[in-house]
């Protein structure tokens, strides 16, 4: 990871905070991003939903991740919400539970655990270091496949799946919309677009544009140190030349919005930009079919 892209994910300590212990899954925060905004931190109460920790198995192992739906609601179309790097906190839990007030069966699943706890560290660095450099994209992909089976056997309607994520979530949705031909749309905030192959992640967006089953709202902020524009302006090209659903999907840049915009537990967290985001992210999986 690039310094800049560190530095962007890096909370300043001069403001006036709550401390919150993230204790389970959807629960608290992670210890990296203390002390929290505790004034600007949204609060989506669980009436009318089912809500809470589930476990789901990929093959032996049981992955925890935190499921949001309307109760006594059939056939719900799905939302995976990916996390940054910080996990399932607090934030993450309520963002599910804001796609199941709008009607979705929204699942959050952990996708570091395997890896490490990574609500635990208060490094940022050392985070990114320990656990989060070790998780392959393979395996986060079959994660997601699993959750999308997971909720097909709940009853949610899996012929209409999204994906959406923050940051390190932002650059799975792009690759799960390149990997999974049932995703009918994709929604990617301020996600890294460009980067050097690996053994544990082989492809990045750019190099997958061409291969998208499902068109991506790209959601990325003009004041991102993290995320250069040129590496925007590549991927648009990328997608241009690329799939019908790639040359379907969008870019919105938000001029004056830093990384991590939508953050409301961050100093990053940009209302306007968060709100007119969150607005045409949930047109964007209507206009296709989600």
């Amino acid at each position: 990871m690039l310094q800049e892209e560190l530095d962007s994910l890096t909370p300043s300590r001069d403001f006036s905070r709550r401390d919150f212990v993230r204790t389970s899954v959807g629960t608290g925060f992670a210890a990296a991003v203390l002390p929290v905004m505790a004034q600007t931190v949204i609060k989506t109460d669980t009436t009318g939903l089912v809500a809470g920790e589930v476990t789901i198995p990929v093959g032996d192992f049981k992955l925890p991740a935190y499921r949001a739906a309307p109760a006594n609601v059939a056939n719900a179309p799905v939302v995976l919400v990916v996390s940054e790097i910080f996990g399932v906190h607090e934030h993450i839990a309520d963002v599910a539970r804001r796609f199941a007030k709008a009607g979705y069966f929204a699942i959050a699943p952990e996708m570091f655990v395997r890896q490490g706890d990574a609500g635990s560290y208060g490094e940022i660095a050392k985070l990114i270091a320990e656990v989060i450099s070790k998780v392959p994209d393979g395996q986060v992909m079959a994660d997601l496949d699993a959750c999308v089976a997971w909720a097909k056997g709940q009853g949610a309607d899996t012929g209409r799946t999204a994906v959406t994520g923050f940051c390190w979530g932002g650059r799975i949705t792009w690759l799960y919309a390149a990997h999974n031909p049932a995703v009918k749309a994709g929604v990617a905030w301020y996600g890294r677009l460009v980067g050097a192959p690996s053994a544990l992640t082989p492809a990045h967006p750019v190099d997958l544009a061409g291969k998208l089953h499902a068109p991506v709202l790209g959601l990325y902020g003009g004041q991102d140190t993290g995320i250069p524009l040129d590496t925007v302006e590549k991927m648009k090209a990328a997608l241009a030349a690329g799939s019908p659903a790639a040359k379907k999907s969008e870019f919105v840049v938000y001029p004056d919005a830093p990384h991590a915009f939508h953050a409301d537990y961050r100093p990053s967290y940009r209302k306007d930009a968060a709100d007119d985001g969150w607005k045409r992210c949930l047109a964007w999986f209507k206009a296709q079919g989600v």
